[in-house]
Formats: C-alpha cells, structure tokens, sequence
C-alpha cells in the first residue's frame, strides 16, 4: 500500500539550516544507479532520502513507488540518471507475492480494514484454472488505496478520509502469472511478469473474489524492474558499510553505483566522433553520412570514446539531440562499466 504520509525522519530530513555548521556535507555532482533492497517498511521517498545523504548527493529520484509492505528491488537515480527513469519505468517488473485466502480488505494487503470474509479454501487446481484469465491484455480495477489521482487527488488520501472511491477499469498487461508453492491451505505464492501500472493486490483481490474465498496480498517483494533484478540490488547496510570503508580511504562509493547507460540496454547505442560529439553537446543536429550510417530511425543513445553523451533521435538520417549527459562528478567504478 503507498502510503499518504512518507516521513523521511532523521538526519535525512534535517534542513541545511537547521543543521550546526561544522556537520553540514557539500552535495556534490553524483551519477548512476543504485538499486536498493528497500526493506520492509520503508516508504521510497524516505529511501531515496537515505540514499541522496549517503552519497551527499545534488539530485535523486526513484523509478517507481515500491509499496512499504513490500522488500525488493528499488532502482534509484542519481544525477544525471534521473533523465533516464522514464526508460526503467516503462519496463517489465516481476514480482513474487503470497495471498492469504480467506479475507478481503480494503487496502487489498493486510494493513488494511477486513471487508468480507470466507471459510472456504482454494484447491490448487481450482487456482490454476483461473490464472490464463489474468494473463496478456486484461481489464483491472486498480486498488481504492493506490497513488492514481481523482480529481487531482491520490486516491489514497480520499480512502482514508471516508470518501467512496471509484476507480475505473484500465488496461495491464500481464505476460506470465504462475504459482510458485502453497506452504498451506491458507496461503499461495505466486510469481508475475507485468507491464507499468499493473497492481498485483489487485490480481489477487480479483481472484479471491472469483474463486469465492476471498484473498489480500500478504507479503510482497519486487525481483526484477526494467533493467535490474536481484543480482544488481544492495541493501542498505551494504551500502553504510560502504561509505564507513570509503570514508576511511579503502574504496569508494563509486563500486555502489551501476553507470547511467544501464538503463537504456534496450536501446541502440551509437558511437560519433569528438567533432560530432561538439556539435550534439550544443544541441545542434548531425548529418549521418557514409556507408556505416544507420538505416533506421528511432531513439539511440550515443557515445563518444567510451562514454556516454547523449539521448537522440535518427530522423531522415540526421542525429537531433534530445538529452545530453554531463557526466563531471562521481560515476560508476569502472570495474561496474
């Protein structure tokens, strides 16, 4: 569940003027990824704050709210990675989760009010019949407690102070759902690959529903969002032990970060020359010539001697420059490149 109120807390929160002097740090110039293990409870404003200090960094941001119920994998920008969540957001995420049968709550987790309830239990192939139901381009119904606004309102802030929420049914897209065990009658646990905007609480409100048991979401972890899965995350002790090591001069914060271009792997990449590399810098177009000229038109991103430069569009064979990177500051180590 997202929660309305995402206290940051602590050092974390502390304005610059209220901090004594002689502990204020400079923010600096940071860019790249970190993709947090956020754990249980934490809100991701409040993760990206913790970040942001650790690295005393100018600019951070995340690439998609991951609820506090839920652990897992939250990617988090630095710098000039910022102008690249859009493309992590827009990816696939997986997620594995259980369903505790036999309530209905409001929330569609367990924080929330118990709506109905049901004493019956599915039988695993009663389970499994339903899910190519909720498998490709489906209908859902996202969850009354959920950050889409109404009117210019979260949603969730309407939920909580009484008002009656209608949210209307929109198109997902889930591209697999699958049962992964049922450590008893009251829990199954699932695995899905799903699109953007696509409520897992959801899913499993639904088919309670339709299986006449009921079900809310129990335990949550997101595994894999765009470009990064588990084996990329860090969790949060990691990375204080990090900056204890780094802080004392055996290493540095940049072994944490994944380089900005890791979020753009699905896209092509195109290498120019340093004379090219000026004129997009300017943001003035190029002429793509000669025979190894692409063909094709579309996003690239672009690279000049290694190094990534900026995000353009190919048009009727001219490079125009849509995003350039200035990448001056702390960047992934490149053992991470």
């Amino acid at each position: 569940m997202s929660s309305p109120r995402e206290d940051i807390g602590g050092s974390a929160s502390e304005s610059a003027e209220q901090m004594p002097k002689q502990f204020r740090r400079d923010k600096r110039d940071v860019h790249g990824w970190i993709v947090l293990d956020k754990p249980i409870g934490m809100t991701s404003t409040h993760a990206v704050a913790v970040i942001k200090r650790l690295f005393s960094a100018k600019r951070a941001g995340h690439a998609g709210t991951l609820d506090p119920l839920a652990s897992g994998g939250l990617p988090i920008a630095l710098g000039e990675a910022t102008k690249t969540v859009p493309f992590v957001m827009d990816g696939r995420k997986r997620y594995r989760f259980t369903v505790r049968w036999g309530e209905e709550r409001d929330t569609d987790d367990s924080e929330g009010r118990i709506l109905a309830t049901s004493d019956c239990r599915p039988a695993d192939d009663a389970i499994r019949a339903l899910l190519p139901r909720f498998t490709g381009l489906i209908e859902q119904v996202p969850p009354q407690f959920s950050a889409i606004k109404i009117h210019g309102e979260r949603a969730y802030d309407l939920a909580r102070d009484g008002e009656a929420v209608e949210l209307k049914p929109r198109p997902v897209e889930i591209f697999e759902l699958t049962i992964v065990n049922q450590p008893d009658g009251d829990h199954t646990v699932f695995e899905a690959e799903c699109g953007k905007g696509t409520y897992v609480r959801s899913v499993a409100r639904d088919i309670g529903r339709l299986l006449g048991t009921f079900g809310h979401v129990s335990a949550l972890r997101r595994t894999a969002c765009g470009p990064f899965d588990e084996r990329d995350m860090i969790s949060l002790e990691q990375l204080e032990a990090l900056c204890n090591r780094a802080a004392s001069g055996e290493g540095s914060l940049a072994d944490a970060l994944l380089p900005v271009e890791t979020a753009l792997d699905d896209i092509p990449a195109l290498a120019v020359t340093r004379a090219d590399a000026a004129r997009l810098h300017r943001g003035q177009a190029v002429l793509l010539r000669g025979r190894d000229a692409p063909q094709t038109n579309g996003t690239v991103y672009v690279t000049v001697g290694g190094r990534l430069l900026a995000l353009a569009e190919i048009c009727n064979g001219e490079l125009i420059p849509k995003r350039v990177f200035n990448l001056t500051g702390l960047v992934a180590s490149p053992l991470r490149q």
